[in-house]
């Protein structure tokens, strides 16, 4: 549901006009189609086409589990306050209803010439009349030793009421004849979620062409051996059907133990109202009426699905030993500076500050500087945001072995990183039980900020290491996740990163900072106030610009302060991964805005903001700043998060000349956004710029040492030509 703002509007109503802005949900549909549209990048290897189409479905299950959720609870309580568009929740309901139905048609449509693709390729989804006798005497095996403990078959009659479906649950549906005397019976067997989807099938005869790589879907194994589970019954119907919950968490803000708090509103997620309901288009109607009653979901988000059900599986079909439909393997390099100081992170560090940009570069690094932390006499503290991590994180590891060792360490968890809850709660009480002091902050406020601040004593004095991050510290997202993570002994930063870390822990609002900006206190204030210079310049006749670089563009404050620089004149460049509420080029109100998207094989997640500050763009002048925060009310007003200004030349140009620049002449992996908020493919182009694949094979400005050899000795000479070459582009 777009609302197109005509051209011939005068600029003043236009400014008031709501269509001003894209709605919310829509965008981040657009969004995921765009992810959906990669399964159809015929460059791409074919499992890794696949995985794009398991993505898809991932984001939209999380989508419906907590956007539309809250959509239906609004509608639900009569709620009609109007979204930023100026449509009711029920109007936006509706309109992502159809959106949805659309994207779910042709993920089917995607998936299914991709099934014939690999078929060619040899890897099937096998069916039960393609299975040998082989196949069969596996399968018995299999389904007997692995999967039959862990099934519970559920009889469903008034002596055995329906039972609860837990979020994202797969179950299967049946009626059932009893052969001694005829009778029906209706039956349900939930799949469970920790057994395989796909089964893989033994490859028998190997063929010389090429290994055979097939499965078969759990549901389908399950019904070939349906007489291990129902003695004495046969089976007259059956079909599949899935429940999504809203997984929403509310927890008491006065409560005492925020722990405890949480893992009661966990256990309350895993019953949450269904918000969707989709089942098998062969599933007989009685059935199919048996379950949409009992499920209780929205009689409009009830989806029959004549394809496969729960496609986010299909991540399990891709297999490591057909290299040949994958992307070919990279391996992050490891910053060349660190090793010409013999691998020692505080001694480059020292010497120059440095940023290292993943997944092109190892987040090793990040893994080093706290693992030598942990190990260095030296040092004498260490502080850590954790939002999310993983099981295993050798972050937390370092943290446990320095406080081990004797140093004061600090950890401020975040319990409400959605879906890591659980996870977050854990590694709390490892730290814990290490002797780490761990903080879980503020109540009303999520702290999303990446900090790091070491405390090494050197001599006489004491110095301080900082490290600000655009991700999390989860070494599995940092190789698929583009990220910055910026490294630096500057006193004023590691002085602010001191007293944020104060502000978190101990509610000690600093008097001042010195050059670090963070919400929910001056992010805001600042950006506005840079956004303002600009604006001034362009009515000076001075040179102006912006350029940005984030997920999600979404406060209508920001974005009305974007559209007044735009009318001022300024040029705006934004790349928006995933949601944009901006309408971009609209005559009188964004007429100098350009806004792109990259979607490829890595998922764009680092926040840059770039300021012209009275010179043209890009050069030394411009003012440089790294971030946690998208453009979003909860990042600037309801999160700790962190907006870093970036002053050493090498890693001014490496964000500005290689990084901001690239991702604006890429048109290999680029969307455009036009003023009525459609997004377009770009075409292909005669000079084909992937910004994925310029950084997987070139040196970055500020971790490029001196064993690459050939480089100029000056960094900034290499800036200098990136500068000519995106300005003649433009």
């Amino acid at each position: 549901m777009d609302h197109p703002i005509s051209a011939s509007t005068a600029p003043a109503s236009i400014r008031e006009d709501p269509a001003r802005f894209i709605n919310r949900e829509l965008s981040w549909l657009d969004f995921n189609a765009r992810v959906l549209a990669a399964a159809e990048e015929k460059r791409y290897p074919l499992l890794e086409r696949l995985r794009f189409v398991s993505i898809s479905a991932s984001n939209l299950d999380e989508f419906y589990s907590v956007r539309i959720a809250g959509l239906i609870g609004q509608v639900r309580a009569g709620i009609l306050l109007r979204s930023s568009d100026n449509l009711t929740p029920a109007q936006q309901l509706a309109a992502v209803n159809a959106r949805t139905r659309d994207l779910l048609q042709a993920q089917q449509t995607v998936l299914s010439d991709l099934r014939e693709a690999l078929s060619a390729t040899g890897i099937h989804i096998a069916t039960a009349g393609a299975l040998t006798p082989e196949d069969r005497r596996f399968l018995d095996q299999y389904f007997m030793e692995q999967v039959f403990p862990v099934l519970t078959p559920l009889a469903v009659d008034p002596a055995h009421p329906f039972p609860f479906v837990p979020n994202m649950g797969l179950v299967l549906a049946l009626k059932l004849i009893r052969e001694e005397d005829g009778g029906a019976m209706r039956g349900l067997i939930p799949l469970p979620a920790q057994t395989s989807r796909f089964i893989r099938l033994p490859d028998h005869n190997q063929a010389s062409a090429g290994p055979v790589v097939r499965f078969i879907p759990l549901e389908n194994l399950v019904l070939l051996f349906l007489g291990h589970l129902f003695p004495g019954f046969r089976l007259s119907g059956s079909g599949l059907f899935r429940v999504i919950r809203d997984t929403d968490v509310e927890f008491e803000e006065e409560a005492e133990d925020l722990v405890q708090s949480y893992q009661s509103a966990l256990k309350r997620r895993r019953r949450g109202v269904a918000i969707q309901l989709t089942l098998a288009a062969d599933m007989p109607e009685d059935l199919r009426a048996l379950v949409i009653e009992e499920v209780e979901a929205p009689e409009d988000q009830i989806i029959v699905e004549p394809g496969l059900l729960g496609l986010v599986d299909l991540k399990e079909i891709i297999v490591k030993d057909r290299p040949d439909l994958l992307f070919k393997s990279y391996t992050p390099r490891f910053p060349e500076r660190i090793r010409d100081f013999g691998g020692d992170c505080f001694a480059a560090i020292r010497n120059k500050d440095i940023i290292v940009h993943h997944p092109f570069e190892s987040f090793d690094v990040v893994v080093q500087f706290l693992r030598q932390a942990a190990s260095d006499p030296n040092v004498v503290a260490i502080k850590q945001t954790l939002y999310r991590t993983s099981r295993d994180s050798p972050i937390v590891g370092a943290l446990i072995e320095a406080a081990e060792a004797g140093k004061s360490v600090t950890a401020m968890v975040e319990l409400r990183a959605r879906f890591d809850e659980e996870a977050n709660i854990r590694l709390a009480r490892a730290l814990e039980a290490a002797g780490v002091q761990v903080v879980y902050g503020f109540i009303g406020l999520k702290t999303h900020a990446k900090l790091s601040l070491v405390v090494r004593r050197e001599g006489t004095m004491m110095r301080s290491y900082a490290h600000f991050g655009t991700g999390n510290y989860h070494p599995i997202t940092a190789r698929i996740y583009t990220d910055l993570s910026f490294f630096t002994t500057d006193p004023e930063l590691t002085r602010d990163s001191a007293r944020l870390f104060n502000y978190m822990t101990g509610y000690a609002r600093p008097e001042r900072m010195e050059q670090l900006v963070f919400s929910p206190l001056t992010t805001r204030r600042t950006i506005g106030t840079l956004i303002d210079a600009e604006i001034a310049a362009a009515e000076h006749g001075a040179p102006s610009g912006i350029w940005l670089k984030m997920n999600s563009l979404v406060d209508e404050r920001m974005i009305d302060h974007l559209y007044a620089a735009s009318a001022a004149g300024v040029p705006i460049h934004c790349v928006v991964r995933g949601i944009c509420c901006l309408r971009p080029g609209v005559p009188g109100l964004s007429e100098t805005i350009k806004v792109k998207s990259l979607i490829g094989r890595f998922l764009e997640h680092a926040r840059i903001a770039v300021f012209a500050n009275g010179a043209p763009m890009p050069n030394r002048q411009n003012k440089v700043f790294i971030s946690s925060a998208d453009w979003m009310a909860r990042n600037l007003d309801w999160r700790i998060e962190s907006f870093v200004p970036i002053h050493n030349p090498t890693v001014h140009a490496q964000v500005l000349d290689q990084i901001m620049a690239i991702n604006l002449r890429d048109n290999v992996n680029s969307w455009e956004l036009d003023s009525e908020g459609h997004w377009h493919k770009m075409p292909p182009s005669d000079e084909p710029v992937s910004a994925h694949n310029y950084f997987m094979t070139n040196p970055s400005l500020s971790g490029r040492g001196s064993a690459l050899h050939g480089q100029p000795s000056d960094p900034l000479r290499e800036a200098n030509r990136s500068r000519k070459t995106f300005l003649t582009r433009d």
